[in-house]
């Protein structure tokens, strides 16, 4: 019996979720033209955020700082980083503030709270594969080799959305009793950044430093993308499966503490 509550609440849950997939779609779209609405770029802001990103790291950590770039072309070796690294930055920025921004909807009507999570993160995805353009383009302009291991670079996109989903409800179920969360979450992706391999390479780490970077699920995640697109890298399947352990874990914490503290939402908020 006790063993059944969680199967029958897991049921309803998901069932729930279904039945409420139309307001799911409704929170994705809006968010989407919410982002280019009233913009003179519209969708460009996509490419010009990671490719303004690239130009500046390339000018300062690969012509002034001489940053090695794993044997290619450094545009190409941040470039490839720098696309997941935003999509999954701004990701779990929005997810951590969707509450406080839809607070109007929690205290009016009744719906699965988790949609606004999810929908935040999933929004992102369109400027992701926007700013991927570019991508084949640099790859293409340094004559890099094109594998079949570049079809894996819709699917890496998945753990970054889980993890981003998992860190993004603890953070929003905090923001709604604890405003000033909102004040250290630009702080934490700014200190991820720099302890994640965006600028710089694995290679250049001492050996005893990289197993510490390495407990960053990030790490993973940005060097399988790197092996998928560099020639001269290989996928290393043992810091991909840390990664994707560590992300399912923080995903189920997230999710639970989420469902945890829903039902406070909308007398708090």
């Amino acid at each position: 019996m006790g063993n059944a509550a969680p199967e029958v609440l897991r049921y309803e849950s998901i069932k729930e979720f279904w039945n409420y997939r139309e307001l799911f779609y409704f929170f994705i779209w809006r968010d989407i033209k919410v982002k280019y609405k009233q913009t003179v770029m519209g969708a460009l802001w996509a490419i010009i955020q990671p490719f303004c990103s690239m130009i500046v790291f390339t000018i300062f950590f690969g012509n002034f700082a001489k940053m090695p770039s794993d044997g290619v072309p450094y545009p190409v070796f941040s470039y490839c980083a720098l696309v997941p690294w935003i999509y999954f930055s701004s990701s779990l920025g929005n997810c951590s503030n969707c509450l406080i921004g839809n607070s109007n909807l929690l205290t009016k009507i009744y719906f699965p709270r988790i949609v606004i999570p999810i929908s935040a993160t999933l929004s992102g995805i369109v400027d992701y594969f926007i700013a991927s353009i570019i991508l084949l383009g640099l790859i293409m302009y340094y004559h890099i080799p094109i594998s079949w291991s570049l079809l894996l670079w819709p699917v890496f996109v998945i753990p970054l959305m889980l993890f981003a989903l998992g860190l993004g409800s603890i953070f929003a179920s905090l923001n709604v009793k604890y405003r000033d969360i909102k004040y250290t979450i630009p702080f934490g992706i700014q200190t991820l950044l720099f302890i994640t391999p965006i600028i710089y390479p694995m290679s250049i780490l001492p050996e005893k430093y990289r197993g510490i970077v390495a407990l960053n699920p990030l790490t993973g995640i940005i060097e399988a993308y790197r092996a998928i697109v560099l020639p001269n890298k290989s996928l290393d399947y043992r810091s991909m499966l840390y990664s994707f352990i560590v992300i399912s874990v923080i995903l189920v914490i997230g999710l639970l503490f989420f469902k945890k503290t829903e039902k406070n939402f909308a007398d708090i908020v």
